[in-house]
């Protein structure tokens, strides 16, 4: 028997512990029954990335600002990747503009860009825009 994956949930933040057979089964938030592993990515924010960071699961956040013409052009990109990795990576969108002290704070210096985080620990960054097939296989070489 596996040990639970600790996952937060991207509405209220709260831990939720799920068996990782039952990743697939939509999970709720024990706490505000939310998806606790949504198929489109969430906002992150300073007020909840300290929370995000913890967990299981990997976290990809797309670091963009609505001025962005890469960013926008990327965007339908992210959100086809986030359906096709529901229940291995958590998906997260910062809008660099509305938060520039945490985009600081991750020494972001171009847009979009890509980072993951693992165990609260960022272990990979991929700046600029890129099609679906090179994401996932970026992806796939992160965790080789």
């Amino acid at each position: 028997m596996h040990d639970p994956l600790l996952i937060p949930c991207p509405a209220c933040n709260g831990l939720n512990r799920i068996p990782a057979e039952r990743l697939g089964d939509t999970p709720r938030c024990g706490r505000c029954k939310a998806m606790v592993l949504p198929d489109t990515p969430f906002e992150l924010t300073q007020a909840n990335f300290a929370s995000q960071l913890k967990g299981d699961l990997p976290l990809l956040v797309d670091v963009w600002a609505s001025w962005c013409g890469p960013c926008q052009a990327f965007a339908p990109t992210f959100n086809q990747a986030a359906k096709q990795l529901q229940g291995r990576y958590r998906l997260a969108k910062l809008d660099s503009e509305a938060h520039p002290q945490l985009a600081g704070q991750l020494s972001i210096r171009s847009i979009p860009s890509l980072l993951l985080l693992r165990n609260g620990a960022e272990i990979a960054r991929q700046s600029g825009a890129m099609p679906l097939a090179q994401l996932l296989a970026w992806l796939a070489n992160q965790d080789a």
